[in-house]
């Protein structure tokens, strides 16, 4: 079996004997000599490189994307009976630990204290004698109540995080529920959790659902004193909404690590939207355990047995 692994992250998974490993250009559709493949490894490739292929590998048998969120090539076309596998899982601790550190630096203000420190001023303001909850924006984790909206495996990883440093974590999913040891409300439910949410969290992938589900309504139900922080996909929020939002100060601030259109021009007015914290989709990309996960799967593949995080299609 001819296996197909991208250049753009070393990958060295333990094969079975039989298997062929090809690394192949991420950058640019898979060559010619190898369209006779039967499975193929993507991470980093673009939805126009994946669609010059999709139709054109009559030996493929399995897709595995290294991407949480297999958006991308499901998109591409890939015939009905090649297997989709995601690469759920391998983002959780990356994408975990991005989006502490985007809650951290909005209600810690972090981007004012560089403002400042910018300015060369000592901000009192920022910091000294002040009150754990003061007027306004919400300034710490302690008391806050904060909802995870997308309450899966990175959900479930943060969680238990921000509840050790003090806050009440509720999740947002399809049903409502316990999971992890959180309660879970269920979407239907979410415009009611809003009016008392301090924090919320955005891990929700690309699809046609999930489009611009934080809009110009949702983001009136949050406090003005609220913060909404997104590492999931950048069209589940309404930009213009969001911008407009905080321009008119009706919440306190945002930080998005995806946008719309990536990566994000030069000329986009997000760029000086107030009290906004852009990052360069910098919460993943660093799939860990990718290794691991290729070879199970293709272990699974030559024997027959279930495949890992198959995608339903």
């Amino acid at each position: 079996m001819k296996l197909l692994l991208p250049d753009s992250l070393p990958l060295a998974p333990t094969l079975p004997a039989g298997v062929t490993a090809v690394v192949y250009d991420a950058a640019a559709p898979v060559p010619e000599e190898h369209l006779d493949a039967e499975a193929l490894v993507v991470w980093g490739s673009s939805r126009a490189d994946l669609a010059a292929v999709a139709g054109r590998m009559p030996n493929l048998r399995w897709v595995q994307t290294l991407a949480a969120g297999p958006d991308a090539v499901l998109a591409a076309g890939f015939p009905g009976d090649v297997v989709v596998t995601s690469g759920s899982g391998l983002h959780d601790a990356t994408v975990t630990e991005h989006a502490l550190a985007l809650t951290l630096a909005l209600l810690r203000r972090l981007p004012q204290a560089a403002a400042a420190q910018a300015e060369h001023r000592w901000a009192p303001e920022l910091g000294g004698v002040q009150p754990l909850r003061p007027r306004g924006a919400v300034t710490t984790l302690i008391g806050s109540r904060v909802l995870v909206w997308g309450f899966g495996n990175i959900g479930q990883t943060l969680a238990p995080l921000l509840r050790q440093l003090g806050a009440e974590v509720r999740g947002v999913a399809r049903t409502a529920g316990r999971r992890a040891g959180f309660d879970v409300v269920a979407e239907a439910d979410l415009d009611a959790e809003l009016a008392s949410t301090d924090v919320l969290v955005m891990i929700l992938p690309a699809t046609p659902e999930t489009a611009r589900a934080l809009d110009a309504t949702r983001l009136a139900a949050l406090p003005a004193h609220a913060h909404v922080v997104n590492v999931g996909r950048g069209t589940t929020v309404d930009e213009d909404a969001l911008a407009a939002a905080l321009t008119a100060g009706e919440i306190a601030g945002a930080a998005l690590d995806v946008t719309v259109v990536e990566p994000l021009p030069a000329a986009s007015p997000l760029w000086d939207v107030p009290n906004l914290l852009i990052t360069p989709h910098a919460a993943g990309g660093r799939p860990v355990g990718a290794d691991a996960l290729v070879a199970h799967n293709v272990a699974a593949l030559l024997d027959g047995e279930p495949l890992r995080n198959v995608v339903a299609r």
